[in-house]
């Protein structure tokens, strides 16, 4: 782990040739209370509208999002969606200049309506599709292949995104990826939904997920061999290098061409929450990994990684490489990916408030955590989506307990709460109240002990506009009557 941690700070800012169906994807939520008198379906009342790039500029935002400086290669309309698209792709630092701006060709639309149960829990309702799946022309093939000659001989590697909306079907794909393999480039693939690969051939790394390999391949996967026999079939239709096959919350397997495969598996459970877009998240960490040097083995353990923190998102939320150096640590033991510097949390909050999600706040000293803060933290926690946990530093502590306190250091205070699964983050206040840090977060719900006398942060909170929770310790004990017990046991 320390190994792949090491290679992600290494990886620079390789420049990505991303070629493929680029979309918009939009998104309509609304809170859904009753059911229409008119016909047996939920009425979906608006609240907010987004959008943001779809199909490739998925792999756009997500490897942006890792550092890679990325140049797309596709076409969209001459139309509002299309300019909307340009404009989301160039403000994430893509270069857009390269794109096909048709006449004939609306830009392709994805909207997807979403309904906030209980006011929090994003769930899609419908999905509306926008598009014309007809062939380019045969001149707008030949503009793509000259724009995608002319970029590779400036990229360090390649993304062939395939959606089958028209960019790489066909004879286009295979000219797609000559020219890319004429200018000395690796060609990663994210293919489509077909019954063979042969479209992609010359490809140096192919990344179906399970579905899309079993049915290019006609291989029915379900265990290891089924899964070699499915990847060597499809290294010869594609005549590529090496496949890696997603496999869901099984992780994904990676072959290369002339040898045996191996499995890759998640080193912990996923809590599968939507899986739109982990392809894309992984497809792009396999390329800036590539890219930034790392071996393909490498890559696909970071994207395998990257891959599992998606699925646990709602919607395509890019991932970026201190979320994965995070969830590395993690699955090595080390809690460092939980207790973050209150600058570096502002940026988590802002990610997970764009999720509609709620924020939980509570904060004490913390010194021996006992049952009693176990069974608060978990009912804290389930008054919303994600648990803040600050605590007072040493310093603090002695400040407003005494010299003799804290008993247990902040380090370790902040480790045994972050290890605690209903904790998301953990955060270290030097202050005598938290005052200041809730004004820089902004919670939405504040949670104190009931045996609090006076809830500091209280006026700071409902100001804004967030609620204050009371909740007992249950079972608890202060921290000075533990103390006490443990002094008389040992005189």
């Amino acid at each position: 782990m320390l190994e792949l941690i090491e290679q992600l700070t290494r990886l620079g800012s390789p420049r990505v040739l991303l070629i493929g169906d680029f979309l918009l994807d939009a998104y309509v939520y609304g809170h859904v209370e009753r059911i229409s008198p008119e016909a047996p379906v939920p009425v979906l009342n608006v609240l907010r509208r987004e959008e943001i790039a779809g199909g490739a500029g998925n792999v756009a935002a997500a490897a942006a999002a890792l550092g890679a400086r990325v140049t797309c290669v596709g076409v969209i309309g001459q139309d509002l969606a299309g300019g909307r698209l340009d404009e989301l792709l160039t403000g994430m630092g893509a270069d857009t200049t390269r794109l096909l701006r048709l006449t004939d060709r609306p830009t392709a639309v994805k909207t997807r309506y979403v309904g906030l149960a209980q006011h929090r829990h994003a769930q899609q309702m419908l999905r509306v599709d926008e598009e014309h799946l007809h062939d380019l022309s045969a001149d707008a093939q030949d503009r793509l292949v000259r724009a995608a000659a002319d970029a590779a001989a400036d990229a360090d590697v390649v993304v062939l995104e395939d959606y089958n909306k028209g960019v790489c079907r066909g004879e286009l794909g295979r000219r797609l990826i000559e020219a890319s393999r004429a200018a000395g480039q690796c060609v990663v693939v994210d293919p489509a939904l077909l019954h063979d690969f042969t479209r992609y051939r010359g490809a140096t790394l192919l990344k179906p997920n399970r579905f899309e390999a079993s049915r290019a391949s006609g291989v029915d996967i379900h265990d290891n061999a089924t899964l070699q026999q499915a990847s060597e079939r499809l290294l010869e239709q594609a005549d590529a290098q090496a496949v890696v096959i997603s496999l869901d919350r099984e992780g994904a397997y990676f072959c290369r061409r002339g040898q045996a495969g191996k499995r890759i598996p998640h080193q912990r459970p996923r809590n599968v929450y939507d899986v739109t877009g982990a392809g894309d998240e992984t497809v792009a960490v396999l390329a800036v990994a590539i890219a930034g040097g790392c071996s393909y083995e490498q890559a696909e353990e970071l994207a395998n990684v990257a891959g599992g923190l998606e699925v646990e998102k709602f919607g395509f939320v890019p991932i970026t490489r201190q979320e994965i150096a995070d969830e590395l640590r993690r699955m090595q033991g080390l809690r460092g990916g939980k207790v973050l510097p209150r600058t570096s949390l502002v940026g988590e909050l802002a990610r997970r408030r764009q999720r509609g999600e709620v924020i939980v706040f509570t904060n004490g000293c913390f010194d021996l955590l006992h049952t009693g803060h176990v069974r608060y933290l978990q009912q804290s926690r389930e008054q919303g989506n994600c648990l803040i946990v600050a605590i007072n530093s040493d310093a603090s502590v002695r400040r407003l307990k005494g010299p003799t306190r804290p008993v247990v250091g902040e380090r370790e205070r902040a480790e045994m709460l972050a290890a605690l699964e209903c904790v998301d983050y953990v955060t270290i206040f030097d202050e005598d109240t938290p005052l200041e840090l809730l004004d820089l977060l902004r919670p939405d719900i504040l949670v104190k002990g009931g045996t609090t006398p006076e809830i500091v942060g209280r006026d700071l909170v409902e100001r804004y506009g967030g609620k204050v929770c009371t909740m007992a310790l249950v079972d608890g004990q202060s921290t000075t009557q533990i103390i006490t017990k443990i002094v008389e046991q040992t005189k």
